[in-house]
Protein backbone atom coordinates (compact mmCIF):
# COMPACT_ATOMS: atom_id res chain seq x y z
CA UNK A 1 0.00 0.00 0.00
CA UNK A 2 1.08 2.94 -1.16
CA UNK A 3 2.46 5.92 1.83
CA UNK A 4 0.58 9.48 1.34
CA UNK A 5 2.94 11.91 2.73
CA UNK A 6 1.78 16.30 2.84
CA UNK A 7 5.15 18.45 3.36
CA UNK A 8 4.39 21.69 4.54
CA UNK A 9 6.93 24.03 2.75
CA UNK A 10 8.10 23.91 -0.40
CA UNK A 11 11.50 25.58 -0.19
CA UNK A 12 14.95 24.28 1.03
CA UNK A 13 14.17 21.34 2.78
CA UNK A 14 10.64 20.50 2.09
CA UNK A 15 11.50 20.32 -1.57
CA UNK A 16 14.70 18.41 -1.03
CA UNK A 17 12.91 15.99 1.18
CA UNK A 18 10.17 15.72 -1.50
CA UNK A 19 12.22 14.91 -4.61
CA UNK A 20 14.57 12.26 -2.29
CA UNK A 21 11.17 10.82 -1.48
CA UNK A 22 10.39 10.40 -4.65
CA UNK A 23 13.68 9.02 -5.83
CA UNK A 24 13.31 6.38 -3.05
CA UNK A 25 9.39 5.62 -3.48
CA UNK A 26 7.77 5.96 -7.09
CA UNK A 27 4.71 4.89 -5.62
CA UNK A 28 4.12 7.30 -2.69
CA UNK A 29 1.41 10.21 -3.25
CA UNK A 30 3.31 13.21 -2.19
CA UNK A 31 1.30 16.61 -1.73
CA UNK A 32 3.39 19.61 -1.46
CA UNK A 33 2.12 22.83 0.22
CA UNK A 34 3.58 26.32 -0.05
CA UNK A 35 1.50 29.54 1.41
CA UNK A 36 3.56 31.35 -1.10
CA UNK A 37 3.39 31.20 -4.56
CA UNK A 38 7.31 30.54 -4.91
CA UNK A 39 8.71 26.96 -4.27
CA UNK A 40 12.63 26.54 -4.40
CA UNK A 41 13.55 29.25 -5.03
CA UNK A 42 17.21 30.56 -4.43
CA UNK A 43 16.87 32.85 -1.01
CA UNK A 44 20.59 33.07 -0.75
CA UNK A 45 20.57 34.85 -3.84
CA UNK A 46 18.08 37.72 -3.37
CA UNK A 47 20.53 40.55 -2.35
CA UNK A 48 22.35 39.80 -5.33
CA UNK A 49 19.11 40.40 -7.61
CA UNK A 50 18.97 43.79 -5.74
CA UNK A 51 22.01 44.64 -6.40
CA UNK A 52 22.23 43.76 -10.01
CA UNK A 53 24.66 41.09 -9.59
CA UNK A 54 21.88 38.71 -10.61
CA UNK A 55 20.28 40.16 -13.81
CA UNK A 56 17.43 37.90 -14.38
CA UNK A 57 14.59 37.28 -12.07
CA UNK A 58 13.99 33.51 -13.50
CA UNK A 59 17.19 32.69 -12.29
CA UNK A 60 16.15 32.99 -8.32
CA UNK A 61 13.63 30.30 -9.04
CA UNK A 62 15.25 26.94 -9.29
CA UNK A 63 12.02 24.78 -9.90
CA UNK A 64 8.57 26.25 -10.67
CA UNK A 65 5.63 23.94 -9.26
CA UNK A 66 5.03 22.65 -13.12
CA UNK A 67 8.47 21.45 -13.37
CA UNK A 68 8.40 20.00 -10.14
CA UNK A 69 5.34 17.88 -10.57
CA UNK A 70 6.94 17.26 -14.20
CA UNK A 71 10.61 15.53 -12.90
CA UNK A 72 9.07 14.56 -9.31
CA UNK A 73 5.24 13.88 -9.79
CA UNK A 74 4.47 15.60 -6.83
CA UNK A 75 1.20 17.09 -6.18
CA UNK A 76 2.24 21.23 -5.62
CA UNK A 77 0.10 23.44 -4.24
CA UNK A 78 1.33 27.15 -3.74
CA UNK A 79 -0.60 29.62 -2.10
CA UNK A 80 -1.72 27.25 -0.10
CA UNK A 81 -0.87 27.41 3.90
CA UNK A 82 -1.71 24.61 6.45
CA UNK A 83 -2.88 25.97 9.54
CA UNK A 84 -3.74 23.66 11.46
CA UNK A 85 -2.90 19.91 12.29
CA UNK A 86 -5.05 16.49 13.69
CA UNK A 87 -2.61 14.67 14.98
CA UNK A 88 -5.64 12.08 16.26
CA UNK A 89 -7.38 11.93 12.81
CA UNK A 90 -4.33 12.41 10.38
CA UNK A 91 -5.26 15.11 9.03
CA UNK A 92 -4.18 18.93 8.19
CA UNK A 93 -6.69 22.11 7.28
CA UNK A 94 -5.56 24.13 4.42
CA UNK A 95 -6.52 27.07 3.72
CA UNK A 96 -5.95 28.55 0.06
CA UNK A 97 -5.17 32.41 -0.85
CA UNK A 98 -9.17 32.84 -2.30
CA UNK A 99 -10.02 32.38 1.26
CA UNK A 100 -11.49 28.73 0.25
CA UNK A 101 -10.24 26.23 3.45
CA UNK A 102 -10.54 21.95 3.14
CA UNK A 103 -8.95 18.97 4.98
CA UNK A 104 -6.29 16.81 3.58
CA UNK A 105 -5.48 13.20 5.02
CA UNK A 106 -1.45 11.63 5.52
CA UNK A 107 -0.14 8.53 6.88
CA UNK A 108 3.29 10.81 7.12
CA UNK A 109 3.56 14.40 7.58
CA UNK A 110 6.58 17.19 7.03
CA UNK A 111 7.11 20.06 8.52
CA UNK A 112 9.38 22.60 6.97
CA UNK A 113 8.01 25.97 7.62
CA UNK A 114 11.14 27.68 7.74
CA UNK A 115 11.53 31.37 9.90
CA UNK A 116 10.49 34.67 9.44
CA UNK A 117 12.39 37.97 9.71
CA UNK A 118 11.80 39.65 13.04
CA UNK A 119 10.40 42.60 13.31
CA UNK A 120 11.46 44.78 16.15
CA UNK A 121 8.43 46.27 18.19
CA UNK A 122 9.62 50.18 17.34
CA UNK A 123 7.44 53.09 15.66
CA UNK A 124 7.55 53.38 12.40
CA UNK A 125 8.63 49.33 11.75
CA UNK A 126 5.63 48.90 9.09
CA UNK A 127 6.27 52.61 7.39
CA UNK A 128 6.52 51.92 3.32
CA UNK A 129 9.96 52.46 2.73
CA UNK A 130 11.39 49.93 5.66
CA UNK A 131 11.82 46.38 4.10
CA UNK A 132 12.76 42.87 5.37
CA UNK A 133 14.38 40.30 2.92
CA UNK A 134 13.07 36.72 3.17
CA UNK A 135 11.37 35.76 -0.03
CA UNK A 136 11.14 36.41 -3.51
CA UNK A 137 7.51 38.93 -3.36
CA UNK A 138 10.38 40.98 -0.69
CA UNK A 139 12.84 41.29 -3.34
CA UNK A 140 11.12 42.44 -6.08
CA UNK A 141 9.45 44.87 -3.47
CA UNK A 142 12.98 46.54 -2.74
CA UNK A 143 14.03 46.28 -6.48
CA UNK A 144 10.95 48.25 -6.87
CA UNK A 145 11.73 51.04 -4.40
CA UNK A 146 14.68 51.77 -5.44
CA UNK A 147 13.81 51.93 -9.16
CA UNK A 148 10.90 53.95 -8.51
CA UNK A 149 12.19 56.25 -5.47
CA UNK A 150 15.31 56.33 -6.53
CA UNK A 151 16.57 56.57 -2.91
CA UNK A 152 20.04 57.98 -2.49
CA UNK A 153 20.95 56.74 1.36
CA UNK A 154 20.01 53.41 2.73
CA UNK A 155 20.05 52.62 6.20
CA UNK A 156 20.71 48.64 7.05
CA UNK A 157 19.55 47.63 10.57
CA UNK A 158 21.31 44.65 11.77
CA UNK A 159 25.18 43.56 10.97
CA UNK A 160 24.58 40.03 10.33
CA UNK A 161 24.59 37.84 6.80
CA UNK A 162 21.80 39.73 5.43
CA UNK A 163 22.73 42.92 6.21
CA UNK A 164 26.34 42.62 5.24
CA UNK A 165 24.85 41.09 1.62
CA UNK A 166 22.47 44.40 1.14
CA UNK A 167 25.28 47.06 2.13
CA UNK A 168 27.51 45.97 -0.34
CA UNK A 169 24.55 45.37 -3.06
CA UNK A 170 23.14 49.21 -2.19
CA UNK A 171 26.64 50.10 -1.94
CA UNK A 172 26.73 48.91 -5.94
CA UNK A 173 23.71 50.69 -6.33
CA UNK A 174 25.04 54.08 -5.76
CA UNK A 175 23.23 54.30 -2.54
CA UNK A 176 24.89 55.75 0.70
CA UNK A 177 24.80 52.68 2.93
CA UNK A 178 24.77 53.15 7.23
CA UNK A 179 24.51 50.02 8.91
CA UNK A 180 23.50 50.17 12.93
CA UNK A 181 24.17 46.53 14.86
CA UNK A 182 23.29 46.47 18.67
CA UNK A 183 25.99 44.31 19.01
CA UNK A 184 29.69 45.52 19.15
CA UNK A 185 30.40 43.51 16.02
CA UNK A 186 29.11 42.37 13.11
CA UNK A 187 28.38 38.88 12.17
CA UNK A 188 27.83 36.90 15.57
CA UNK A 189 28.93 33.70 14.91
CA UNK A 190 32.48 35.70 14.51
CA UNK A 191 34.31 36.66 17.79
CA UNK A 192 35.13 40.40 18.20
CA UNK A 193 38.26 40.33 17.01
CA UNK A 194 38.16 38.50 14.18
CA UNK A 195 34.72 40.79 12.87
CA UNK A 196 37.66 44.05 13.56
CA UNK A 197 39.11 43.47 10.13
CA UNK A 198 35.82 43.13 8.54
CA UNK A 199 34.69 46.47 10.31
CA UNK A 200 37.60 48.24 8.64
CA UNK A 201 36.86 46.95 5.40
CA UNK A 202 33.49 47.89 5.01
CA UNK A 203 34.18 51.20 6.39
CA UNK A 204 37.09 51.64 3.49
CA UNK A 205 33.91 50.90 1.07
CA UNK A 206 32.13 54.42 2.37
CA UNK A 207 29.46 52.43 4.79
CA UNK A 208 28.89 54.38 7.78
CA UNK A 209 28.66 52.07 10.57
CA UNK A 210 26.95 52.15 14.37
CA UNK A 211 27.91 49.48 16.43
CA UNK A 212 26.95 48.96 20.12
CA UNK A 213 23.25 50.82 19.23
CA UNK A 214 19.80 50.04 18.16
CA UNK A 215 17.02 51.92 16.59
CA UNK A 216 14.26 52.92 18.67
CA UNK A 217 11.73 54.49 16.17
CA UNK A 218 11.81 55.34 12.35
CA UNK A 219 9.82 58.72 11.80
CA UNK A 220 9.07 60.38 8.46
CA UNK A 221 11.48 63.73 7.90
CA UNK A 222 10.18 65.31 5.03
CA UNK A 223 10.90 63.54 2.10
CA UNK A 224 13.33 61.62 3.80
CA UNK A 225 12.77 58.99 7.07
CA UNK A 226 14.87 59.86 10.47
CA UNK A 227 16.43 56.97 12.34
CA UNK A 228 16.13 57.14 16.31
CA UNK A 229 19.59 55.43 17.65
CA UNK A 230 19.66 54.15 21.17
CA UNK A 231 23.05 56.69 21.57
CA UNK A 232 20.66 59.81 21.08
CA UNK A 233 21.72 60.09 17.56
CA UNK A 234 19.31 60.66 14.34
CA UNK A 235 20.82 59.23 10.95
CA UNK A 236 18.79 60.51 7.76
CA UNK A 237 17.99 57.75 5.43
CA UNK A 238 15.73 57.13 2.42
CA UNK A 239 15.15 53.57 2.95
CA UNK A 240 15.25 51.57 5.42
CA UNK A 241 16.16 47.78 5.82
CA UNK A 242 15.15 45.57 8.83
CA UNK A 243 17.70 42.43 9.47
CA UNK A 244 17.39 41.89 12.74
CA UNK A 245 17.53 38.23 12.78
CA UNK A 246 14.69 35.48 12.32
CA UNK A 247 12.80 33.38 14.17
CA UNK A 248 11.12 29.91 13.64
CA UNK A 249 7.60 29.62 12.33
CA UNK A 250 6.87 27.07 14.30
CA UNK A 251 2.94 27.88 15.53
CA UNK A 252 1.71 25.38 13.61
CA UNK A 253 3.69 22.71 15.47
CA UNK A 254 2.84 24.48 19.00
CA UNK A 255 -0.86 24.35 18.01
CA UNK A 256 -0.68 21.03 17.45
CA UNK A 257 1.06 20.37 20.47
CA UNK A 258 4.16 18.90 19.42
CA UNK A 259 7.54 19.91 21.38
CA UNK A 260 9.20 22.70 21.30
CA UNK A 261 12.55 23.89 22.40
CA UNK A 262 14.47 26.83 22.69
CA UNK A 263 13.48 30.45 21.24
CA UNK A 264 10.09 28.06 20.48
CA UNK A 265 11.78 25.59 17.63
CA UNK A 266 10.55 22.26 17.13
CA UNK A 267 11.49 19.50 18.63
CA UNK A 268 13.34 16.38 17.23
CA UNK A 269 14.94 13.16 16.98
CA UNK A 270 18.36 12.53 15.26
CA UNK A 271 16.00 10.74 12.69
CA UNK A 272 14.23 14.22 12.30
CA UNK A 273 10.63 12.69 14.05
CA UNK A 274 8.92 15.48 16.04
CA UNK A 275 6.94 14.22 19.82
CA UNK A 276 4.42 12.68 17.00
CA UNK A 277 6.05 9.63 14.99
CA UNK A 278 4.30 10.16 11.94
CA UNK A 279 5.44 13.68 11.92
CA UNK A 280 8.64 14.55 10.86
CA UNK A 281 9.95 18.54 10.57
CA UNK A 282 13.07 19.74 8.91
CA UNK A 283 14.97 23.30 8.69
CA UNK A 284 15.21 26.34 10.05
CA UNK A 285 12.16 25.80 12.46
CA UNK A 286 13.58 22.64 14.19
CA UNK A 287 16.14 22.53 17.55
CA UNK A 288 19.31 21.41 16.34
CA UNK A 289 22.46 19.57 18.55
CA UNK A 290 25.44 21.75 18.00
CA UNK A 291 28.31 19.70 16.87
CA UNK A 292 31.06 21.05 19.02
CA UNK A 293 29.00 21.60 22.49
CA UNK A 294 26.35 19.21 22.15
CA UNK A 295 23.94 22.18 23.62
CA UNK A 296 20.40 22.74 21.94
CA UNK A 297 21.11 25.65 19.04
CA UNK A 298 18.70 27.56 16.34
CA UNK A 299 20.99 27.79 13.55
CA UNK A 300 19.11 28.12 10.37
CA UNK A 301 21.09 27.70 7.74
CA UNK A 302 20.59 26.14 4.20
CA UNK A 303 22.59 23.43 4.24
CA UNK A 304 21.96 21.93 7.22
CA UNK A 305 17.83 22.30 6.03
CA UNK A 306 18.48 20.37 3.03
CA UNK A 307 20.64 17.27 4.81
CA UNK A 308 17.83 17.47 7.41
CA UNK A 309 14.98 17.19 4.72
CA UNK A 310 16.87 13.96 2.59
CA UNK A 311 17.33 12.29 6.23
CA UNK A 312 12.93 13.08 7.01
CA UNK A 313 12.53 11.50 3.30
CA UNK A 314 14.90 8.26 3.86
CA UNK A 315 13.57 7.45 7.32
CA UNK A 316 9.84 7.61 5.74
CA UNK A 317 10.91 5.19 2.87
CA UNK A 318 12.55 3.08 5.54
CA UNK A 319 16.09 3.86 5.42
CA UNK A 320 17.97 4.51 8.71
CA UNK A 321 18.80 7.76 8.53
CA UNK A 322 20.42 9.84 10.97
CA UNK A 323 21.26 13.82 11.69
CA UNK A 324 24.81 14.27 13.36
CA UNK A 325 24.51 18.12 14.55
CA UNK A 326 25.11 21.37 13.03
CA UNK A 327 28.46 23.04 13.22
CA UNK A 328 27.43 26.25 11.97
CA UNK A 329 29.32 26.17 8.76
CA UNK A 330 28.65 29.69 6.78
CA UNK A 331 30.49 31.79 4.43
CA UNK A 332 29.69 35.26 3.22
CA UNK A 333 30.45 37.53 0.74
CA UNK A 334 31.30 41.42 2.25
CA UNK A 335 32.58 43.40 -0.32
CA UNK A 336 35.12 41.71 -2.28
CA UNK A 337 35.78 40.34 1.22
CA UNK A 338 35.63 36.49 2.08
CA UNK A 339 34.60 35.56 5.67
CA UNK A 340 34.01 32.39 6.91
CA UNK A 341 33.18 30.21 10.18
CA UNK A 342 32.81 26.73 11.31
CA UNK A 343 32.62 24.86 14.39
CA UNK A 344 32.44 27.32 17.92
CA UNK A 345 33.63 30.57 18.98
CA UNK A 346 34.63 31.35 21.69
CA UNK A 347 32.07 32.72 23.12
CA UNK A 348 30.14 29.62 23.16
CA UNK A 349 33.06 27.50 24.04
CA UNK A 350 32.87 29.99 27.41
CA UNK A 351 29.36 29.21 27.64
CA UNK A 352 29.94 25.53 27.32
CA UNK A 353 32.89 25.54 29.87
CA UNK A 354 34.84 24.13 27.67
CA UNK A 355 38.70 24.81 28.03
CA UNK A 356 40.57 26.02 24.72
CA UNK A 357 43.60 27.50 23.37
CA UNK A 358 43.33 29.64 20.28
CA UNK A 359 46.10 31.20 17.62
CA UNK A 360 46.35 33.12 14.75
CA UNK A 361 47.54 32.94 11.69
CA UNK A 362 48.47 35.50 8.45
CA UNK A 363 49.27 33.72 5.16
CA UNK A 364 49.19 33.58 1.56
CA UNK A 365 46.37 31.99 -0.38
CA UNK A 366 49.26 30.59 -3.22
CA UNK A 367 52.90 31.50 -4.02
CA UNK A 368 53.65 34.62 -2.72
CA UNK A 369 55.70 35.38 -6.04
CA UNK A 370 52.79 34.32 -8.13
CA UNK A 371 50.75 37.12 -8.98
CA UNK A 372 47.39 37.58 -7.71
CA UNK A 373 48.32 36.09 -4.35
CA UNK A 374 46.34 37.76 -1.42
CA UNK A 375 46.36 36.76 2.30
CA UNK A 376 43.72 35.64 4.84
CA UNK A 377 43.60 35.67 8.55
CA UNK A 378 42.62 32.20 10.36
CA UNK A 379 41.90 32.48 14.18
CA UNK A 380 41.88 28.37 15.35
CA UNK A 381 40.30 27.07 18.58
CA UNK A 382 41.66 23.63 19.76
CA UNK A 383 41.25 21.91 22.97
CA UNK A 384 44.18 22.26 25.62
CA UNK A 385 44.07 18.68 26.18
CA UNK A 386 44.24 16.75 23.21
CA UNK A 387 44.08 19.46 19.94
CA UNK A 388 40.67 18.49 18.79
CA UNK A 389 39.82 21.61 16.58
CA UNK A 390 36.77 23.36 17.82
CA UNK A 391 36.16 26.28 15.75
CA UNK A 392 37.64 28.68 12.83
CA UNK A 393 37.15 31.68 11.67
CA UNK A 394 38.39 33.20 8.28
CA UNK A 395 38.90 36.73 6.57
CA UNK A 396 40.75 36.84 3.78
CA UNK A 397 40.37 37.28 -0.12
CA UNK A 398 41.09 34.23 -2.30
CA UNK A 399 40.88 30.93 -0.94
CA UNK A 400 39.46 31.52 1.94
CA UNK A 401 36.24 29.41 0.98
CA UNK A 402 39.01 26.44 0.13
CA UNK A 403 40.38 26.53 3.65
CA UNK A 404 37.05 26.81 5.63
CA UNK A 405 35.87 23.47 3.81
CA UNK A 406 38.82 22.31 4.74
CA UNK A 407 38.89 22.85 8.29
CA UNK A 408 34.77 22.17 8.30
CA UNK A 409 35.85 18.65 7.01
CA UNK A 410 38.94 18.46 9.73
CA UNK A 411 36.12 19.26 12.73
CA UNK A 412 33.65 17.04 10.94
CA UNK A 413 36.23 14.20 11.54
CA UNK A 414 37.44 14.61 14.70
CA UNK A 415 40.96 15.62 13.34
CA UNK A 416 43.75 17.57 16.28
CA UNK A 417 45.74 20.06 15.03
CA UNK A 418 48.45 17.81 14.58
CA UNK A 419 46.38 16.05 12.20
CA UNK A 420 46.29 19.35 10.52
CA UNK A 421 49.75 19.60 9.90
CA UNK A 422 49.96 16.16 7.94
CA UNK A 423 46.97 16.91 5.75
CA UNK A 424 48.40 16.84 1.97
CA UNK A 425 47.21 19.26 -0.14
CA UNK A 426 47.03 19.83 -3.69
CA UNK A 427 49.68 22.70 -4.11
CA UNK A 428 50.67 24.79 -7.67
CA UNK A 429 51.77 28.35 -7.83
CA UNK A 430 48.47 29.68 -8.71
CA UNK A 431 45.96 27.79 -6.65
CA UNK A 432 48.35 27.40 -3.00
CA UNK A 433 51.64 27.14 -1.01
CA UNK A 434 53.76 24.36 -0.51
CA UNK A 435 52.90 24.96 3.14
CA UNK A 436 49.13 25.67 3.04
CA UNK A 437 47.39 28.27 5.51
CA UNK A 438 45.68 25.11 6.70
CA UNK A 439 49.17 23.40 7.39
CA UNK A 440 50.39 27.07 8.95
CA UNK A 441 47.65 27.19 11.45
CA UNK A 442 48.28 23.32 12.37
CA UNK A 443 52.06 24.17 12.98
CA UNK A 444 51.83 27.23 14.93
CA UNK A 445 48.84 25.11 17.42
CA UNK A 446 50.98 22.27 17.25
CA UNK A 447 53.85 24.14 18.47
CA UNK A 448 51.69 25.88 21.28
CA UNK A 449 50.67 22.30 22.64
CA UNK A 450 53.98 21.25 22.56
CA UNK A 451 55.53 23.55 24.46
CA UNK A 452 57.70 25.23 21.67
CA UNK A 453 56.63 28.06 21.73
CA UNK A 454 54.32 29.99 24.34
CA UNK A 455 51.68 32.92 22.99
CA UNK A 456 50.56 35.85 24.01
CA UNK A 457 47.58 37.58 22.40
CA UNK A 458 46.15 41.21 21.39
CA UNK A 459 43.98 41.36 24.76
CA UNK A 460 47.05 40.59 26.93
CA UNK A 461 48.94 43.53 25.89
CA UNK A 462 46.95 46.24 28.38
CA UNK A 463 48.76 43.74 31.38
CA UNK A 464 52.04 43.65 30.33
CA UNK A 465 54.06 46.26 32.77
CA UNK A 466 57.33 47.22 30.86
CA UNK A 467 58.67 47.74 34.42
CA UNK A 468 57.86 43.95 35.03
CA UNK A 469 58.69 42.49 31.45
CA UNK A 470 60.19 43.54 28.37
CA UNK A 471 58.41 44.01 25.37
CA UNK A 472 60.33 43.27 22.89
CA UNK A 473 59.68 44.47 18.72
CA UNK A 474 61.72 42.50 16.60
CA UNK A 475 60.72 43.94 12.91
CA UNK A 476 62.85 46.78 11.38
CA UNK A 477 63.58 50.50 12.86
CA UNK A 478 61.36 51.88 9.83
CA UNK A 479 57.92 49.56 10.69
CA UNK A 480 58.93 50.42 14.30
CA UNK A 481 59.21 54.19 14.00
CA UNK A 482 55.71 54.17 12.11
CA UNK A 483 54.50 52.80 15.32
CA UNK A 484 55.03 50.01 18.58
CA UNK A 485 53.48 48.79 21.79
CA UNK A 486 54.01 51.37 24.37
CA UNK A 487 56.93 50.84 26.44
CA UNK A 488 58.45 48.19 23.75
CA UNK A 489 62.33 48.53 22.50
CA UNK A 490 63.54 47.55 19.13
CA UNK A 491 66.04 44.64 17.94
CA UNK A 492 65.82 43.82 14.82
CA UNK A 493 65.32 40.54 14.44
CA UNK A 494 68.71 40.03 11.95
CA UNK A 495 70.32 41.47 14.69
CA UNK A 496 69.08 40.09 17.70
CA UNK A 497 71.80 37.25 18.25
CA UNK A 498 74.28 40.02 18.33
CA UNK A 499 72.58 42.59 20.89
CA UNK A 500 71.21 39.54 23.34
CA UNK A 501 73.34 41.58 25.85
CA UNK A 502 70.54 44.46 25.79
CA UNK A 503 68.18 41.98 27.20
CA UNK A 504 67.14 40.90 30.95
CA UNK A 505 67.38 37.02 30.70
CA UNK A 506 65.58 37.31 34.24
CA UNK A 507 62.69 39.28 32.96
CA UNK A 508 59.93 37.61 30.88
CA UNK A 509 59.98 38.48 27.29
CA UNK A 510 56.87 39.41 25.05
CA UNK A 511 58.31 39.58 21.71
CA UNK A 512 56.33 40.57 18.95
CA UNK A 513 56.38 41.39 15.22
CA UNK A 514 54.27 42.44 11.85
CA UNK A 515 51.79 39.28 11.97
CA UNK A 516 53.92 36.63 14.11
CA UNK A 517 56.49 34.92 12.19
CA UNK A 518 59.36 37.10 12.76
CA UNK A 519 58.06 36.79 16.81
CA UNK A 520 58.20 33.04 16.13
CA UNK A 521 61.64 32.91 14.84
CA UNK A 522 63.12 35.80 17.94
CA UNK A 523 61.04 33.69 20.68
CA UNK A 524 63.53 30.56 19.68
CA UNK A 525 66.51 32.44 19.24
CA UNK A 526 65.84 33.48 22.84
CA UNK A 527 64.79 30.83 24.19
CA UNK A 528 67.92 28.54 23.45
CA UNK A 529 70.00 31.46 24.46
CA UNK A 530 68.93 30.97 28.16
CA UNK A 531 65.57 32.92 28.43
CA UNK A 532 62.73 31.12 30.61
CA UNK A 533 59.98 32.62 29.74
CA UNK A 534 59.79 34.35 26.25
CA UNK A 535 56.07 34.61 24.62
CA UNK A 536 54.92 35.67 21.07
CA UNK A 537 52.07 38.10 20.05
CA UNK A 538 49.72 35.77 17.98
CA UNK A 539 48.69 37.79 14.83
CA UNK A 540 51.42 39.85 15.41
CA UNK A 541 51.07 43.91 15.89
CA UNK A 542 49.19 44.33 12.90
CA UNK A 543 46.28 42.06 14.09
CA UNK A 544 46.85 44.10 17.49
CA UNK A 545 46.76 47.05 15.90
CA UNK A 546 43.28 46.09 13.77
CA UNK A 547 41.07 45.37 16.49
CA UNK A 548 41.97 47.98 18.92
CA UNK A 549 41.40 50.12 16.32
CA UNK A 550 38.12 52.96 17.01
CA UNK A 551 35.40 52.56 15.04
CA UNK A 552 33.92 56.46 14.12
CA UNK A 553 31.09 56.05 11.59
CA UNK A 554 31.87 57.07 8.29
CA UNK A 555 35.82 57.96 8.81
CA UNK A 556 37.85 54.97 8.06
CA UNK A 557 40.57 54.14 9.50
CA UNK A 558 44.19 55.11 8.23
CA UNK A 559 46.57 53.18 10.46
CA UNK A 560 49.52 51.63 8.42
CA UNK A 561 48.51 48.51 10.57
CA UNK A 562 45.03 47.71 8.73
CA UNK A 563 45.32 46.86 5.29
CA UNK A 564 42.19 47.65 3.29
CA UNK A 565 43.22 45.87 -0.01
CA UNK A 566 44.43 42.54 -1.06
CA UNK A 567 47.69 44.78 -2.48
CA UNK A 568 48.06 46.47 1.21
CA UNK A 569 47.55 42.85 2.48
CA UNK A 570 49.74 41.55 0.43
CA UNK A 571 52.58 44.21 0.62
CA UNK A 572 52.31 44.12 4.27
CA UNK A 573 52.94 40.18 4.56
CA UNK A 574 56.32 40.42 2.13
CA UNK A 575 58.46 41.21 5.22
CA UNK A 576 57.24 38.23 7.00
CA UNK A 577 60.00 35.48 5.27
CA UNK A 578 61.26 32.07 6.04
CA UNK A 579 57.80 30.14 6.58
CA UNK A 580 59.84 26.98 6.91
CA UNK A 581 60.91 28.33 10.38
CA UNK A 582 57.36 27.10 11.50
Amino acid sequence: MSKKVLIVGGVAGGATAAARLRRLDENAQIIMFEKGEYISFANCGLPYYIGDVIEDRDELTLQTPESFHKRFNVDVRVRSEVIAIDRRQKKVTVRQNTGNTYEESYDYLILSPGAEPVVPPIEGARLDAVFTLRSIPDTFRIKAYVEENNPKRAAVVGGGYIGIEMADNLTKLGLEVSIIELSDHVIQPLDADMAAEVHQHIRSKGVHLYLSKGVTAIKPSGTAYALELSSGESLLTDMVILAVGVRPESGLARDSGLETGIRGCIKTDTHMRTSDPAIYAVGDAVEVTDFITGRKAFVPLASPANKQGRIAADNIAGLDSTYGGTQGTAILKAFDMTVAVTGSNERTLKDSEITYLKSYTFSASNASYYPGATYMTIKLLFAEATGKILGAQLTGYNGVDKRADILATAIRAGMTVKDLTEIELAYAPPFGSAKDPVNIAGYVASNVLSGLTRLFHWHDVAGIKPMDATLLDVRTKSEFKKGTLEGAVNIPLDDLRSRLNELDPTKPVYVFCQVGLRGYVASRILEQNGFKEVYNLSGGYRFYKMVTAKITPGKPAGSDSIPKTEEDARSMALSEKGTDGL
